[in-house]
């Protein structure tokens, strides 16, 4: 098939997608989230200068960033969106699907007039920046390979409507559980082991694993009040694995020792566990879990150990989002537009990486992904780099413009999975012959 065809077909499950995320605006908005979704795939950039050339209007461009510019305050447009991706989303996740809600932020380096704009914090340096702050859900499964975006939002610590970064946290967990009813197993990186987080969590009766600083006060099996890190240092690590790690083409081996104590949260009755994992550094790695473990059944114990590291392959797709859309080059200058366009963004992070997968059978069996299933949360080449730069060459160049008509899935797929498919039957191999040579850790 033609990429020109290959193109029609794939901007008519572009507009499938469009008309489903918008079904809850207005006619005027939901052409507006269409042209916005076109214009960041096919230039892969939130610039409205960029989107507005990706759009190829027969109009000055100034006009068309204006109106852009304009719909992008609707006060409406985040809530709306961010309700209709968690249920779109819900599909997807399962009881125990593993949600991996992160804290990151977008940098501002040399921004003065942007609005709210507040001092974050980069971990990787250990320094601060002007920025946002950006909160993330994202959904996979412990064995399999699909990575499937649930919400995300911007915030600003300056903004009037901000209380806290736990209150922010909260509601998110909230919104998507309300879809959710739930499903999903909750788990966050170090500094989220907060009292104000756990005991909501455990409120609402969800399941979570969460990684731990060591320095929450908890109580040990004999009632003792200690902190985690003690409880740890007394904590016997009978079970072990052998487990392969790969970086830059390099296989390393690690002999891992790992096991489980029982604790409690101070002034709480309900039984947590704290996993121990030594083997991976000089430090061992201190989950507090509340799923159902026992001790001595290295089974279940390294079941939470496995529920974290697919926490691991997840942060993958927040680097996706930041790089495939060039998310920290964002410019618009209010706060509600910031807001609105991050959302736009986890859209289209979404049509890449999960409708497009499902709707034009994109997806590499499973058996394939997981070459050698001993390997500690291995994963292959994240693909959806190769989905978001396919839909930018292919659309680039051609001006939005909605298809005549939806044609029928059935040739599509043929098209797109046969030895001849196009462009997507080259992409669909190099992913194949990627996934059997590589795997990253």
């Amino acid at each position: 098939m033609h990429d020109s065809k290959v193109r029609s077909r794939l901007k008519a499950q572009l507009t499938k997608f469009c008309s489903e995320l918008s079904s809850g605006l207005s006619k005027p908005l939901g052409k507006f989230v269409a042209q916005m979704l076109y214009g960041i795939q096919s230039s892969q950039d939130v610039k409205l200068s960029n989107i507005g050339r990706a759009l190829g209007e027969a109009i000055p461009l100034i006009r068309t960033e204006k109106r852009l510019s304009r719909n992008l305050k609707h006060g409406e447009l985040e809530a709306e969106l961010t309700t209709k991706l968690v249920e779109m989303a819900s599909a997807r996740i399962h009881e125990d699907t593993v949600l991996a809600l992160d804290l990151s932020d977008i940098r501002k380096e040399y921004a003065q007039k942007m609005e709210h704009l507040a001092t974050v914090w980069d971990g990787s340096t250990g320094q601060t920046h002007p920025g946002y702050w950006l909160l993330d859900v994202t959904g996979a499964e412990v064995n399999g390979s699909e990575i499937v975006p649930v919400c995300q939002k911007l915030f600003s610590a300056e903004a009037k409507e901000f209380r806290s970064e736990n209150a922010e946290i909260l509601a998110m967990v909230d919104q998507a559980n309300r879809r959710l009813a739930g499903r999903g197993i909750w788990t966050m990186d170090r500094g989220c082991d907060r009292k104000k987080l756990l005991e909501p969590l455990l409120d609402k009766h969800l399941r979570f694993v969460i990684r731990s600083t060591g320095e929450r006060a908890v109580r040990d099996r004999r009632g003792r009040t200690r902190s985690v890190a003690e409880v740890a240092l007394g904590c016997r690590l009978r079970h072990q694995a052998r487990v392969v790690r790969i970086d830059k083409g390099q296989e390393k081996s690690y002999a891992l020792r790992y096991g489980a104590a029982p604790i409690r949260l101070l002034g709480r009755d309900e039984q947590l566990w704290l996993v121990v994992i030594a083997g991976f550094g000089e430090q061992p790695i201190l989950l507090v879990t509340n799923l159902k473990l026992r001790a001595r059944d290295s089974e279940s114990v390294w079941w939470a150990a496995r529920i974290y590291g697919t926490r691991w392959k997840i942060e993958e797709t927040f680097r996706f989002v930041k790089q495939s859309y060039n998310l920290e080059d964002i410019r618009v200058m209010k706060y509600r537009r910031l807001k609105n366009l991050v959302v736009l963004v986890t859209a289209a992070a979404s049509l890449a990486a999960t409708y497009l997968g499902q709707q034009m059978k994109l997806r590499i069996p499973a058996e394939k992904l997981l070459v050698i299933s001993p390997r500690f949360f291995g994963i292959p080449p994240f693909r959806s780099y190769a989905l978001a730069d396919g839909m930018r060459r292919l659309l680039s160049g051609s001006a939005f413009q909605p298809p005549q008509e939806s044609s029928p899935d059935p040739q599509l797929e043929l098209a797109l999975i046969g030895p001849r498919g196009g462009f997507w039957g080259k992409v669909l191999e190099a992913l194949r012959l990627t996934c059997l040579g590589k795997i990253f850790f």
